[in-house]
């Protein structure tokens, strides 16, 4: 049985989403812990880089509002309230870490395709997650069959 009463579970919203919440809700049963979803949209300037002379605004108003949608209907369909769903721009890690330390979870669940070499040197959110926490991390395994 864990200790565990507030869990913050980072999803990008993608198939693997629920494989994540699962596992967190494995944890989370044993310990009757509050289950908290967060998903980080990075604006498009991090993507692009601030060289690029062009106005994004539109696109990531586009794209905040799909994401609203989309971590509506997927907490929905898992029985999560909307007081227990959040969304942010940022980026993933830093976002995730300001989020779980707001809300004093005790654990942060986020998927890991499990890269290596050069991508793993890349970085990924789950690393990011990982490297720098200040509380446990559960790194589940998607973009694989078991």
């Amino acid at each position: 049985m864990s200790n565990y009463a507030t869990i913050l579970v980072a999803v990008d919203l993608s198939e693997d989403s629920n494989r994540i919440l699962q596992r967190a809700r494995g944890v989370a049963s044993g310990a009757a812990a509050q289950l908290h979803i967060i998903h980080v949209i990075e604006p498009l300037s991090f993507a692009y880089g601030g060289d690029i002379p062009m106005d994004f605004s539109g696109i990531q108003d586009e794209i905040y509002q799909q994401a609203t949608q989309q971590l509506k209907r997927f907490a929905e369909n898992n029985g999560v309230d909307e007081a227990h769903r959040h969304i942010v721009m940022g980026r993933p890690e830093v976002e995730i870490h300001a989020k779980a330390e707001e809300l004093a979870a005790d654990l942060i669940v986020v998927g890991s395709h499990g890269r290596h070499g050069l991508a793993l040197l890349m970085g990924s959110t789950a690393n990011g997650v990982l490297h720098g926490a200040k509380r446990d991390v559960l790194a589940v395994r998607v973009g694989q069959e078991k």
